[in-house]
């Protein structure tokens, strides 16, 4: 496994997903912003609520969608993401989106976006 191309690949994920965010109408709050219970990649607000991203970016279908990564583990972690992120925003609805972007073999991307993805 080639961990400075998985971060490569990551990077450039976490970009296009915010490329993408951004023409839905999402304000970028902040990207990679660590709390003390881990990492949140993409912290932004729509219309209603504060959302809490998790991008996941793959390169061909080896391993399955983008969405199918984050397993029951990663969820529990979103969660406790959120409810620390609800402290910090007590007026606001907080969600957890995840936002997959899978790159076929030319490099082009397919963006999936799963709004309320986990609760």
């Amino acid at each position: 496994m080639d961990k400075t191309r998985n971060k490569k690949t990551g990077e450039a994920g976490e970009n296009e997903a915010e490329i993408y965010l951004k023409g839905l109408g999402y304000k970028i709050l902040k990207r990679n912003y660590k709390l003390f219970c881990g990492e949140i990649d993409i912290l932004a607000q729509d219309k209603k609520a504060i959302v809490i991203v998790e991008v996941k970016s793959v390169r061909g279908t080896g391993f399955g969608s983008a969405q199918e990564l984050v397993r029951y583990k990663k969820q529990n972690k979103l969660k406790l993401l959120a409810r620390a992120i609800e402290q910090k925003y007590p007026d606001r609805t907080v969600r957890i989106d995840v936002v997959g972007v899978e790159y076929d073999f030319e490099g082009q991307e397919v963006i999936d976006h799963l709004i309320n993805a986990v609760y």
